[in-house]
């Protein structure tokens, strides 16, 4: 039994002097960005442009060595450390106020053992990189499903996308990582080498230090068979799609959606801009399968617009990328939850049917197949016998909506809760769910935070869906 302890740092930062700044300056081989600088507007922008913050510094690190640097520079002086990726935090936990932000954008270096089938890929790539040197040799390993994010803060959650069924969750097939500690020291952990610490990578978050490569298990995918296909909104779909899923082959991703019919050739004009449900498709198995999937897909339900083709697995990451570019506002919530009843079904139907507009989505992410092969306790990802990951993912232009879009993610998401788990996905969570955290993890939630407390006893690694240090009890 453990108890969390209290935060004991400071109440703010200390103000580092102009010397000490300087001296650490001189020591990068990257680049130092502080206010007035002319990078330092566009260093200073996340992908969510909810969060308008303004750092104290900003670390573009150019190597494992700047890292280190910063790391310890954040520890000395006090200063909250944001840690930036992808930079699609949702949460903005990539930025912070007054504090320092460790960029690891230019950490780009991928390379692929084909013969082997891995791949190490430096924290600063994104799924694109990552896809587009795998598939050269025709493979894959599970991934996002809009190209621009991150791999690290995505791999760190656990990992939802298309290959999930078949491959497991992105954290299934981390092998080894690169971590620089709370003290500036430089591990690479394994199952053979700080096992304890990649035990809590794998689904933990953020947490337990800076990760500054990912090695992964990759799988052949040459190509696959995917795209999207629309239905009236109807719970006649939602129901013949769990069945789908249920009885179809491991190598069918296939995740449903609640949305906006979008303005596109091949949805009929009377359907865009109405409440539609979507099924996105990836079949990574044999070509000579391909019509009886789309027979599956059209004995749904009628079929408002469709666009499957068989295609390059990269392609199918970047069909959204239009459409949700960096830039826009961002409030999302997430659950875990077992196979959907009549009454869980209802709330999706009502609350899709006032969805706010074409950026904004449901998504209902399968976890069975492959990911039901690794037991709950054998990763920090708890919520291995869910039938489903939910996001609401409220998501628009204009900051005059807020109010209406945050409406309409707290209404759905408080409509859910008597046919949910307590806990949800991390990488779903928005900054208000802190209070989640230990739902998130149930039984693996005491064993992390005593991983913390070895490894970051100070909590520096805070500003993320946090787990604190444990003390004994």
């Amino acid at each position: 039994m453990v108890t969390t302890a209290v935060d004991t740092r400071e109440a703010g930062p200390r103000e580092p002097a102009a010397e000490a700044i300087l001296a650490f300056a001189g020591g990068l081989h990257g680049a130092l960005v502080a206010p007035g600088d002319e990078d330092y507007e566009r260093a200073r922008r996340v992908y969510n442009a909810m969060h308008d913050r303004h750092p104290r510094l900003i670390v573009q690190a150019a190597g494992v060595a700047d890292v280190m640097a910063a790391v310890t520079f954040a520890d000395r002086h006090a200063l909250p450390l944001a840690v930036r990726g992808g930079g699609h935090s949702v949460p903005g936990f990539g930025t912070c106020d007054d504090g320092l932000v460790l960029d690891l954008g230019r950490l780009r270096g991928i390379r692929v053992d084909p013969a082997q089938q891995r791949v190490r890929a430096e924290t600063g790539c994104t799924w694109a990189d990552l896809n587009h040197a795998a598939a050269a040799f025709g493979l894959a390993t599970p991934g996002g499903i809009v190209s621009t994010t991150g791999i690290a803060g995505l791999t760190l959650g656990g990992g939802l996308g298309y290959l999930n069924r078949r491959c497991g969750l992105s954290c299934d097939n981390l092998l080894s990582a690169d971590v620089v500690t709370a003290d500036g020291s430089f591990l690479t952990c394994s199952e053979e080498a700080h096992a304890e610490l990649f035990w809590a990578l794998r689904g933990g978050g953020g947490n337990f230090g800076v990760v500054t490569a990912f090695e992964y298990r990759l799988h052949e995918v040459p190509d696959i068979l995917g795209g999207p296909t629309f239905y009236p909104l109807d719970a006649e779909v939602i129901r013949r799609y769990q069945a789908l899923i249920a009885r179809s082959p491991e190598a069918l991703g296939a995740i449903l959606g609640i949305t906006v019919g979008p303005p596109l050739p091949f949805v009929p004009e009377r359907w865009q801009g109405q409440p539609v449900i979507v099924v996105l498709t990836c079949w990574s198995g044999p070509t000579a399968e391909d019509d009886g999937i789309r027979a599956q897909l059209d004995g749904l339900g009628p079929v408002i617009g469709q666009a499957l083709q068989r295609m390059p697995y990269p392609l199918i990451n970047t069909l959204f990328d239009e459409l949700l570019p960096a830039g826009l506002r961002h409030y999302w919530k997430g659950c875990f939850s077992g196979p959907l009843g009549e009454e869980a079904i209802a709330v999706h139907l009502e609350h899709g049917a006032r969805i706010p507009c074409l950026e904004t989505a449901t998504l209902l992410f399968p976890i069975d197949g492959a990911c039901r092969r690794v037991a709950p306790e054998a990763t920090a990802f708890a919520y291995r016998e869910a039938a489903f990951a939910t996001v609401l993912g409220p998501s628009w232009r204009d900051p005059a909506d807020d109010e209406r879009h945050l409406a309409w993610g707290r209404a759905y998401y408080r409509a859910l809760q008597p046919h949910v788990e307590a806990g949800g996905y991390v990488n779903f969570m928005s900054a208000d769910d802190g209070g989640r955290v230990p739902a998130n993890y149930r039984q693996n939630y005491d064993r992390l935070a005593r991983i913390k407390a070895r490894y970051d006893p100070g909590n520096l690694f805070r500003l993320n869906q946090n787990i604190p240090p444990a003390t004994p009890s």
